[in-house]
């Protein structure tokens, strides 16, 4: 019973006080006043020493119960305690859902260029290519004749007359005149064997009425002798080229016969280009 006094007292007392000062703005010894006097209430009357059960029943009191005691004024709450150790960790969970691609992030600076790496092994042979169209033919440039002498008669400080043709394809050697006429522009090479009998023999090759080499033989009396020469000319189309006799004819010692030939030859090595 004086339980519940106690307890009614203690709501009706904290009532009034809140409502006076606010539940925050109650001065910590007014608190302790309040608990002492509800201690106070709850005291038995001096020289009671028994409890009641029920209506009309006494209980003795506890062993060792102090009659008349009077309880202490509340202490100060305790500091915080020490924190408790960390707990186990928990098993791991399931692997979540993988999430959408972020955005393309903006193009980086072009890197220094890298070292040159070595040379790698030889490929494998390419397939072959088509066969090309056929080009255009090589022109062949051919000027050339060979002649021989037929008699052994000449007439000084004229062209000598070789009537007698081995090669002469092209025409370019004219039998009537004893001369060379160049069609083709270019390098020619010239060259004459006499055979040489009776007199002395001095002859010349002309190109456009200009004697370009000489030749000169002294007969040996009672024997057939040689006399040859060679030069290259380079000619324009219209020159002409021949050999003739040099002097008046004490030097015509030029011959020829069944067993015995006085020839004249010349052809091109190479034409003009431009």
């Amino acid at each position: 019973m004086s339980t519940r006094l106690l307890r009614l007292g203690h709501l009706l007392l904290t009532s009034i006080l809140t409502a006076v000062c606010g539940s925050d703005s109650i001065p910590e010894g007014l608190r302790m006043l309040l608990g002492a006097v509800l201690l106070l209430l709850a005291l038995p009357s001096h020289g009671q020493d028994t409890t009641t059960q029920g209506p009309g029943v006494l209980l003795p009191l506890p062993k060792g119960a102090c009659t008349g005691w009077m309880a202490g004024i509340p202490g100060h709450p305790g500091h915080n305690g020490v924190p408790g150790r960390d707990g186990r960790d928990g098993t791991p969970g399931e692997k979540g859902e993988k999430g959408d691609p972020g955005l393309i992030g903006p193009k980086g600076d072009t890197g220094e260029t890298g070292v040159t790496g070595a040379e790698g092994p030889r490929g494998f042979p390419g397939i072959q290519g088509r066969k090309g169209e056929p080009g255009e033919g090589a022109y062949v440039y051919r000027s050339a004749f060979s002649v021989g002498l037929e008699t052994y008669v000449t007439v000084p400080n004229m062209p000598i007359r070789f009537t007698k043709i081995f090669y002469n394809q092209q025409n370019h050697y004219d039998g009537s005149t004893g001369k060379f006429y160049c069609n083709i522009p270019g390098l020619y090479y010239f060259a004459y064997h006499i055979t040489v009998y009776m007199k002395d023999v001095k002859v010349s090759l002309f190109k456009k009425d200009k004697a370009m080499l000489f030749t000169y033989d002294q007969y040996q009396e009672n024997n057939v002798d040689q006399a040859s020469g060679s030069v290259l000319l380079h000619l324009e189309v219209g020159d002409q080229v021949w050999l003739q006799v040099y002097g008046e004819g004490e030097r015509n010692g030029l011959y020829a016969d069944n067993d015995n030939d006085s020839t004249f030859t010349g052809f091109l090595l190479y034409h003009d280009t431009n």
